[in-house]
């Protein structure tokens, strides 16, 4: 098992077994120094257990913090398999993922886990173009996170993390190609990992960096407008959609980043929010020989939202 060597500092192989030798452990430490496991409630206290590993959360969570019913194959629920921690697949500004390993002895499977960071390792703050039109039902809460306290800033990361699960639920339960929303726990998200189907355990890569064949650049427009167009049937903009939160999985795409989701009813900035997704979109498919025109997908959107 392998992946890019563009999302991880060096090649880290994950294991069939659930127990890692003191080498593995050490080869963690090494390649990760400033990754704490326990940040994410890894078990270190356990002498089964590797310090990149942990029980599995999945038995303690509430039906709710569950993915939607079908459960896909991948899923596993034995209360006995353990996480292992495989390392980075992205660094962001405001949340980090992870390659993840959740192992039975005779079952496995790898999960992408999002973790939100702390409020003073953020190093930036979703602007509040995005937020106008949610509401905070604790006024208590409300004042913390517009004075920006410590508790506050916790509050917000938490906010994120929780809008970012709604919006990957509601958009599959709409039949939108998004990553299966495993489960939330705290400020992580645990979700299906996308593979590149010619690479197994490899990321797929983002559209941004794909060159498809003209009769695949055809087929991912009309993927990305068929989920443009059910997010605003559904009432909604992506809000940062662009290349780069675009999987390429082969044909298939996938949209990722949703924290953002920003309500058209609700927001009087959508619209632009909007304008400038079709355009950081068709800016892109032009590039590559496709004509396509943002003011007409755009029209196209709003039409379908109102």
């Amino acid at each position: 098992m392998k992946y890019s060597a563009e999302q991880q500092h060096e090649e880290t192989p994950p294991s069939n077994s659930t127990k890692h030798s003191s080498t593995k452990r050490a080869r963690f430490e090494h390649d990760f120094p400033d990754r704490d496991p326990r940040s994410a409630n890894w078990n270190v206290l356990d002498d089964s257990l590797a310090e990149n590993q942990r029980w599995s959360t999945w038995p303690e969570l509430e039906k709710l913090m569950r993915g939607p019913l079908p459960y896909p194959p991948f899923i596993i629920e034995d209360a006995g398999a353990v996480d292992t921690d495989l390392g980075v697949l992205k660094t962001g500004k405001e949340a980090d993922v992870f390659l993840v390993e959740r192992a039975t002895e005779s079952r496995r499977a790898l999960l992408a886990a999002k973790r939100y960071r702390p409020a003073e390792q953020r190093l930036f703050h979703r602007s509040a173009a995005y937020t106008e039109g949610r509401s905070v039902r604790r006024s208590r809460d409300a004042r913390a996170i517009k004075n920006s306290s410590s508790y506050g800033r916790e509050l917000e990361a938490a906010r994120w993390a929780n809008a970012e699960w709604e919006s990957l639920r509601m958009a599959h339960e709409h039949g939108i190609a998004v990553p299966y929303p495993v489960q939330i726990c705290g400020t992580e998200i645990m979700m299906e990992f996308i593979e590149d189907p010619e690479n197994p355990g490899v990321a797929a890569p983002r559209l941004q960096g794909v060159h498809p064949s003209p009769a695949c650049l055809q087929g991912y427009w009309e993927q990305l407008v068929a989920a443009m167009t059910a997010f605003a049937r559904m009432g909604f903009a992506h809000g940062d959609l662009s290349p780069y939160n675009v999987l390429a999985a082969g044909e298939r795409l996938v949209v990722i980043d949703l924290p953002q989701l920003v309500d058209l009813a609700g927001n009087q900035q959508a619209s632009e929010l909007l304008a400038r997704d079709c355009r950081n979109l068709c800016n892109w498919f032009n590039a590559r020989g496709l004509e396509v025109d943002h003011g007409e997908l755009l029209g196209e959107l709003l039409a379908a939202a109102w």
